[in-house]
């Protein structure tokens, strides 16, 4: 996407960012489970509120949030304001009425959808008060929420590659379209596989060594340093390979985010706040994107 247009809409800054229940949890649950130890993805996305996040004054938040599956479409949040108590059908001992309030953005909510009629794909936006909401997004709130809008994106089930990258290019064209200085948040982990339930609980310290297998753990690190150089190319050609380490939602939430930013042609490099973590086998990380000077596809 270009930087501005006459109505100055763009991205002002972008993240892939964890969500994991346990941030969430109370301090002692958190070192309990990770052998005394606070995890590492709390200083990190403290760090980016602090450092990043505030000091760009967006006016919208977009997340691309992994936990919501879809069917047949892209589905966006286009409610004035959600408000409410969330507790999840996941795990509801560790996030039990969670009380979130938010304003949306409808009309940018809108723009998205007719920009993904122009191009070719299905993007809808839903404001029924009784659309569920996940925790890819609530978790987020507590960290970063300022006053800002947040809309949320779902992941379709049925979606390939190609699909959340013309998703992707569709919010995009949506932005420039909107005038709203916009973050772009993609809620997600990198390879997601979890251990076993019998298993499970001798595998929830945060060090990689946990993570399910060597080369899951390879192909996350892989995939970072790509993230690190800008080559959001290589990311997007080898995402065959990549499937099969089971990308949490196909890796949609990183396609989108990035085709937003210009697909291939995107040279931000990123930040890891935080360290590259385990949480029950899978790959965790958060990683900030700058826009660069002259632009997300400068270079």
């Amino acid at each position: 996407m270009s930087d501005a247009t006459a109505n100055g809409g763009t991205v002002v800054g972008a993240g892939m960012v964890a969500h994991v229940p346990t941030m969430v949890m109370p301090e002692e649950t958190r070192r309990e489970l990770n052998e005394g130890k606070e995890i590492s993805l709390i200083e990190g996305i403290e760090r980016i509120k602090v450092e990043k996040f505030d000091p760009l004054a967006a006016n919208t938040v977009i997340v691309f949030d992994t936990h919501w599956f879809t069917t047949f479409e892209f589905v966006v949040t286009s409610h004035a304001r959600r408000s409410g108590l969330f507790t999840s059908e996941e795990l509801p001992r560790g996030m039990s009425q969670i009380p979130y309030d938010f304003r949306g953005d409808p009309e940018l909510a809108t723009l998205m959808g007719e920009a993904g009629t122009e191009l070719g794909t299905w993007i809808t936006p839903i404001d029924d008060p009784y659309l569920p909401i996940h925790y890819a997004t609530t978790n987020l709130l507590p960290f970063l929420q300022n006053d800002e809008r947040w809309i949320s994106v779902s992941i379709p089930q049925t979606g390939e590659t190609d699909d959340f990258l013309l998703a992707g290019e569709a919010i995009g064209r949506a932005i420039e379209r909107s005038g709203r200085r916009v973050v772009l948040l993609a809620s997600g982990a990198l390879s997601h596989k979890f251990w076993p339930l019998k298993a499970l609980r001798d595998h929830e310290p945060s060090d990689p060594s946990h993570i399910f297998t060597d080369a899951h753990r390879a192909a996350d690190m892989q995939r970072l340093e790509w993230m690190y150089e800008g080559r959001h190319d290589r990311i997007i050609d080898t995402m065959d390979e990549f499937m099969r380490f089971t990308p949490e939602g196909r890796f949609g939430h990183y396609l989108m985010m990035v085709a937003a930013l210009g697909g291939r042609d995107c040279t931000a490099t990123g930040t890891l706040y935080g360290e590259y973590e385990n949480a029950v086998g899978t790959g965790q990380a958060h990683v900030w994107f700058d826009r660069p000077e002259g632009g997300w596809t400068a270079g």
